[in-house]
């Protein structure tokens, strides 16, 4: 495309030329800084703008600037942006955790109150609009050399059936040589359980009950008292609680696991809460029953939630105990055991089953739970999915179900190695679920290797993907201010404008109610190249506007007043003035993203009917393709230009 600048813009353009050349080869500002004003003046031009795209800084009030982890869009149209301590080990000391909900129509802030640190939380849209947050931050992690005390799980014994006990957080358990450790944490102990067993004799004659009890038991995470090398131990011994006296010191001891100066993980917490979108505000709800930290929540087609995963309250990956919320009971129960690494991606498929694309964000080691499959949480079975290229580069990766949900295909982009590997890889792959035997197929390549990739699912079908970096954590100023469109239908990618912030590890993108894409955080390991100073948490948010909103003048089609609920056919009337423009309908679940990890989004084709000045959409019924719950309506036109959403719920 040509671009023809103004006379104005020559000028400038020809003077910094001049001075470039008096500058002699050693002016290279002076070139950047021509360069620059060029690329200005390019991306501001409508030609460029309706191609592709363009972006916008987002006007922050000081005071409501935060370290954006976790996003997600509510059915009021708000997004609420959770950070917790923030990964800031001073704020989580102080106590200090931020939620902040911004109104992108208004452009607003208020701040809310949290009453726990949802730092590294799981989230997932409740049925009724509510958002349920479970697991956090218990304790920040020490690294190797960091640890001056030795610590580990102590496993805590209740022999009693008649009563729980109830440890406070300071309580000390002492080993016959002295040795002490104290717990850091609560922790409750349930009472044993006591079963009744009857035999009879060779007569046939009943005998008296044998009475067996079982002691309960629970863990939590102890540090030695003393600092250095004398209090690390790997035996297994009794240790006495400090205070007990009586029975109860007879029924209650602790058995210390391994106890080292090892690295010691971050912690996660058990606690769970319904954000209510109208008051805006957490509600406390029955908390797991494990404690999790970089947990994925994900939702069935019943509207229950199954938690999966995390690290738990003395830093281990949790090995399979996952757990079901009920939002009706406001109760956990156990799930289908089976382990994955922390932030696994986990997406509900036609029929039921969860598919697991082999994107996770995190713990775990290399060879455990890095297989893509569908998991059938009814028998418990897991099917492995063959076929994906650089299987050992699916950590940090991005994946998501492709629109229309309808097609049942899974995409996974980028990745990287486990941990803090420099590997990253370019490579996408797409799976047709539909298919008798699926595999992975190769799509087209992103244009580099790219960790913590976003991808929003948009209401034309296609898939905006933006920012990452090459390297963890944006190390080495690896991060890539590049941008694009995956086109499912073309299997290509398109060029974007690209964006002016770089964004890596803790960013997150979603789709907003008027079509635009909106950017949050990134939390850099290091700020320059030569990996020197310490990172700072980027707090500026940008939004992208689509090629479309740039097109026509911006006219859109307009949906006007319809129901807020379907009817007992799962239809959806609503006014429009021109209806004839109006070519695709789209009901899109809003999103809760963190960690690359979106398990919420998806877009459902619907049947649509036209009248003189009125469309009616039809949904389909099956639960599993379209999970209960509020949902944004976009309809396009023939150029697949959006409408503004209208929300709609959809109920079981």
């Amino acid at each position: 495309m040509a671009y023809h600048p103004s006379q104005k813009t020559k000028k400038t353009v020809l003077g910094i030329g001049g001075i470039a050349i008096l500058a002699g080869l050693n002016a290279p500002a002076a070139l950047d800084f021509a360069g620059e004003k060029y690329h200005e003046y390019k991306i501001a031009q409508p030609e460029y703008k309706a191609r592709y795209g363009s972006w916008s800084q987002v006007d922050i009030p000081e005071e409501y600037r935060t370290n954006a982890i976790h996003a997600a869009l509510l059915h009021t149209g708000k997004v609420l942006i959770v950070a917790g301590s923030g990964n800031e080990q001073k704020k989580f000391d102080a106590g200090s955790f931020d939620t902040v909900l911004w109104d992108p129509k208004a452009n607003t802030f208020k701040k809310i109150p949290t009453p726990e640190d949802f730092f590294c939380s799981g989230h997932a849209q409740l049925p009724d609009g509510r958002l349920l947050v479970a697991g956090g931050t218990a304790r920040y992690e020490l690294l190797d050399g960091e640890v001056e005390r030795a610590g580990g799980g102590m496993r805590v014994k209740n022999e009693s059936p008649d009563k729980a006990v109830f440890l406070k957080k300071g309580t000390r358990f002492r080993s016959p040589a002295g040795v002490e450790y104290v717990t850091r944490f609560d922790v409750t102990v349930p009472k044993a359980k006591r079963t009744f067993k009857v035999t009879y004799n060779k007569a046939g004659v009943m005998q008296p009950w044998q009475t067996k009890v079982t002691a309960s038991e629970a863990r939590v995470f102890v540090e030695a008292v003393e600092a250095g090398p004398l209090s690390v131990t790997d035996r297994q011994a009794q240790y006495e609680v400090v205070g007990l006296a009586g029975k109860d010191a007879d029924n209650v001891y602790g058995l210390s696991e391994k106890i080292t100066l090892d690295k010691q993980d971050f912690q996660g917490i058990r606690a769970a809460y319904e954000f209510d979108p109208v008051a805006e505000k957490y509600i406390p709800v029955d908390p797991m029953d494990k404690a999790r930290w970089y947990p994925t929540l994900v939702g069935l087609d019943d509207g229950r939630i199954l938690a999966v995963s995390g690290l738990d309250d003395v830093g281990v990956v949790d090995p399979g105990d996952n757990e079901i919320y009920d939002p009706k009971t406001k109760k956990w129960t156990p799930g289908p055991k089976r382990y994955f690494p922390t932030y696994p991606a986990l997406f509900l498929t036609k029929g039921g089953k969860l598919f697991y694309p082999a994107a996770n964000a995190g713990y775990g080691p290399a060879d455990m739970g890095r297989e893509p499959g569908l998991w059938d949480l009814e028998t418990n079975t897991f099917e492995k999915v063959p076929g994906l290229r650089d299987p050992d580069e699916t950590e940090t990766a991005a994946s998501l179900l492709l629109p229309p949900a309808q097609d049942q295909k899974v995409m996974i982009l980028g990745g990287g190695g486990v941990g803090e590997s420099k590997k990253s890889t370019p490579r996408t792959a797409v799976v047709d679920l539909k298919k008798d035997n699926p595999a992975f197929e190769d799509g087209p390549d992103l244009p580099q290797g790219t960790r913590y990739l976003n991808s929003v699912i948009m209401p034309d079908d296609t898939v905006f993907t933006s920012n990452g970096s090459e390297d963890y954590r944006g190390r080495s100023a690896s991060n890539i201010l590049k941008a694009q469109f995956y086109v499912p239908k073309e299997n290509v990618f398109k060029e974007a404008a690209a964006p002016r912030v770089g964004r890596n590890y803790h960013s997150e993108a979603l789709l907003l109610p008027d079509g635009r894409v909106a950017t949050f955080g990134s939390d850099p390991l290091f700020d320059d190249q030569q990996n020197t100073k310490l990172g700072h948490f980027e707090q500026r948010m940008e939004v992208f506007t689509p090629p479309a909103l740039h097109k026509n003048g911006a006219e859109r089609p307009v949906l006007k007043d319809g129901p807020k609920e379907l009817d007992e056919d799962h239809r959806a009337t609503f006014r429009t003035d021109h209806p004839e423009r109006i070519e695709n309908a789209r009901l899109m679940r809003p999103s809760a993203v963190t960690h690359t990890t979106d398990v919420e989004q998806r877009s459902i084709a619907l049947g649509l009917t036209k009248t003189a000045h009125a469309v009616t959409v039809d949904v389909p019924k099956d639960p599993t393709l379209v999970p209960p719950g509020w949902y944004m309506l976009f309809v396009t036109d023939a150029e697949g230009t959006p409408s503004e959403a209208q929300w709609i719920q959809v109920k079981r």
